[in-house]
């Protein structure tokens, strides 16, 4: 789909950023930034964690929606706004027509977080479902915004939504003014398009770097070919940087003001979004992780005092639940088994007892006694585990081994 608008042609100045500042006085929260001493031993300089994700409505989108939606002319506001969205931008739509008093209609894809659909409600817009995904849902919103008038109310390809979050810019600049690197999670590209609008603006030697998921970065090939260039079936579990197309205006601004776009694994950031949770207390979303991601994949390669923006923090608690799994498992802390062992009494006992010795803590057991895959004396056990790390997931299997387990996976 191509998400272009008619005003790509318009560029964003430092003074449009200051602009949407004023308007959102009152609006939008300065959202807290918070020193990281785990991170900071990790790159070896100090580095600070932007709090977008304890922004109104759970994410910077907040910022943009606003500035766009008051921007319009009154019989603009008269014909109300659409969006489309997954979940952020949907709230921020959802909460700016509300401030603004625009009647606002959000079309979210079928298989949207309930809590999401929720939110997007209570914050006063007409809900929709329609499509399995965003580019189903996107076609939607602009097929009744023609329909009707309403205003499309696009998520990053617009200079309003562009100068609203460059106000996060400015607002570091402030909270940290000796600031080197700037690490940002990269979607369609607003977010970062907007900061580095504002940040080299006044001060051209901090260095921007953009953040894409691994099954997600359009940006690298679209930065090759100078041009957007569309990426088919992006996949990733951070549905916050999960577009398949770099905006039209947003592209420009990246191409000539980022100074690199990385890529992290999902392995990176679930691993992030467990420290987030774990050593800074903060709930991210995957994509509000990314930077951590960044920070954790290669720590010496951003040059200091860092500060890394966790972008939002709207997660699902079924997909919180799987990614700290995830996470845990990544950095060795989480261990599935599976054996096989005799079928006596006294069995399943004997096992837990050789667990207990090399301290692995049994989450989950399952035990399977009549398979067409197991002989007449045979079970299969199935056990899900805490342990202490890499090494000491070796230990454990090793442990099993030595007690005359079979360790099938």
């Amino acid at each position: 789909m191509n998400y272009s608008t008619a005003h790509s042609s318009r560029s964003v100045t430092l003074d449009d950023v200051r602009g949407a500042r004023k308007m959102l006085s009152g609006v939008a929260r300065v959202t807290a930034m918070e020193g990281s001493r785990h991170l900071s031993q990790l790159v070896g300089a100090p580095v600070h964690l932007k709090c977008e994700n304890l922004q109104r409505t759970g994410s910077f989108k907040l910022r943009g929606a606003y500035v766009r939606i008051a921007g319009l002319l009154p019989e603009e506001r008269a014909a109300g706004v659409v969006a489309a969205s997954a979940g952020n931008h949907a709230q921020g739509v959802a909460l700016a027509s509300s401030l603004l008093g625009v009647h606002a209609t959000v079309f979210m894809p079928n298989g949207a977080p309930l809590p999401k659909i929720s939110a997007t409600r209570e914050y006063g817009a007409e809900v929709r479902l329609h499509g399995q995904v965003v580019d189903e849902t996107l076609a939607a919103a602009q097929e009744y915004a023609e329909r009707t008038g309403a205003v499309f109310i696009h998520p990053f390809d617009h200079p309003d939504v562009i100068a609203g979050q460059g106000t996060v810019g400015l607002e570091i600049l402030e909270q940290c003014p000796e600031v080197g690197t700037i690490v940002v999670g990269i979607g369609g590209g607003g977010l970062a398009a907007g900061i580095a609008v504002a940040v080299k603006a006044l001060r051209p030697d901090v260095r921007i770097v953009g953040v894409q998921a691994e099954g997600s970065a359009a940006y690298p090939p679209s930065l090759a070919a100078g041009r957007p260039v569309a990426i088919r079936h992006p996949a990733t579990m951070a549905d916050g940087i999960k577009v398949g197309r770099p905006g039209d205006v947003p592209f420009r601004i990246v191409a000539e003001s980022v100074d690199e776009v990385r890529t992290v694994t999902e392995d990176q950031l679930s691993a992030a979004l467990l420290l987030c949770l774990e050593r800074a207390k903060l709930v991210v979303e995957p994509a509000g992780a990314s930077p951590v991601a960044a920070l954790l994949g290669e720590p010496h390669a951003f040059p200091g005092p860092v500060v890394a923006v966790l972008s939002g923090g709207n997660v699902d608690p079924v997909l919180l639940q799987r990614v700290l799994r995830h996470g845990m498992a990544a950095q060795g802390r989480y261990l599935a088994v599976r054996l096989r062992l005799t079928d006596r009494p006294g069995a399943l006992a004997t096992l837990l007892g050789v667990l207990s010795v090399v301290d692995a803590n049994v989450l989950d057991v399952s035990h399977v006694r009549t398979d067409p895959r197991l002989g007449l004396t045979e079970a299969e056990v199935e056990l899900h585990l805490e342990t202490k790390g890499p090494a000491h997931c070796v230990e454990v299997g090793q442990a099993l081994r030595e007690a005359g387990y079979t360790v099938i996976d």
